[in-house]
């Protein structure tokens, strides 16, 4: 008999049983010097892009392949279906579909991310737009399609501001969809934009234009500022919300790699998944943890256990475990962040 533990991720105490409970539970791999555990997917189903968990503890929720967000509900459980962005999709069309030309039927989703005051869960969806979930799940409701007359291309990361309600995200082209993004990366597109969603307005306002591959967006925990990657670039921007530099950008940080999502952690500190190399057979998969200057404080390898495959975030919870996500993976990847921090 497996027991299913829901608790507060931000206290130590619950982490570490949620720990045990995933190391015993789970089929896990021992490493030298980590815990690495695979929550995995269901059959067929690959792509975890990114990570979200609500304001009871409780996922991790993730966008997938097929176009669903499912839920990770302990290891009895695994993955079940929370919610969908398509009016469109049918499970018998799309539950495990592989085809990439699927995605304007079955949807997408990429970015996910919840306002914990209000318990609402905000997807970023590629062909969908801008949609927000309630807490119970089922057809996510379109609040965002365009921004200044420009309908969204490959909608892609997404964040919430805690403190004032308003998401963050990232148009990654206005000229390339998702399934022809090779020949964006190819062409060194910079049609990419950062965009605010204000809840309580429904507009959206452009805050920086000519990207290139904005990948993930990042708020930080006081709110005066955004960071957002650039995939094609190789760098991270750093967009001012407050304070003498209100309303402008300046260069973050360049990297020798692809960096993807960006995660903010308890500390204040960011994750960014950053993939080194530019062709996929000499990728190597890395985690970087930035301050909020740009200094690089830790640069963790995960080759042993993703070998050449492309991660696409790292996310810290409760200073404990970090989960990373991947869009070609059919599983999340938990590690015990103090051993990994070893590697």
């Amino acid at each position: 008999m497996s027991i299913e533990i829901f608790v507060n991720p931000t206290s130590t105490v619950a982490m570490i049983s949620i720990f045990l409970l995933l190391f015993f539970s789970v089929p896990h791999t021992v490493l030298t010097l980590s815990f690495f555990t695979q929550l995995q997917l269901p059959p067929n189903v690959t792509g975890p892009e990114a990570l979200a968990f609500d304001r009871l503890g409780g996922g991790p929720y993730t966008g997938v392949s097929d176009g669903r967000v499912l839920k990770y509900g302990g290891p009895s459980a695994g993955f079940t279906d929370f919610a969908y962005t398509t009016p469109t999709r049918s499970k018998a069309v799309c539950d495990g579909t592989t085809d990439p030309n699927s995605g304007p039927t079955c949807g997408r989703p990429l970015g996910v991310g919840f306002n914990n005051l209000t318990g609402q869960l905000y997807i970023a969806d590629a062909y969908s737009g801008l949609l927000v979930v309630g807490s119970n799940g089922g057809l996510a409701t379109p609040v965002a399609t365009t921004a200044e007359g420009v309908p969204f291309r490959f909608l892609n990361g997404l964040d919430v501001d805690q403190l004032t309600g308003d998401v963050y995200f990232t148009d990654a082209s206005s000229v390339y969809e998702l399934r022809d993004i090779t020949q964006g990366v190819e062409n060194n597109d910079a049609s990419g934009r950062l965009l605010k969603y204000d809840p309580s307005t429904k507009q959206v306002t452009v805050l920086i234009r000519g990207l290139s591959g904005p990948a993930g967006a990042a708020v930080s925990r006081d709110g005066s500022f955004v960071l957002v990657s650039e995939f094609i670039a190789n760098r991270t921007q750093k967009f001012w919300l407050r304070g003498p530099k209100a309303n402008t950008s300046e260069l973050f940080f360049t990297f020798q790699g692809r960096p993807d999502n960006i995660k903010t952690s308890i500390t204040d500190t960011f994750w960014v998944a950053v993939n080194i190399g530019k062709s996929v057979p000499t990728t190597v998969p890395t985690g970087q943890r930035m301050d909020a200057h740009g200094n690089v404080l830790q640069t963790v390898n995960f080759e042993a256990e993703y070998g050449s495959t492309m991660i696409s975030e790292v996310q810290e919870r409760g200073g404990i475990f970090l989960y990373v996500g991947s869009r070609d993976a059919s599983y999340v990847g938990v590690y015990t962040l103090k051993d990994v921090l070893k590697k």
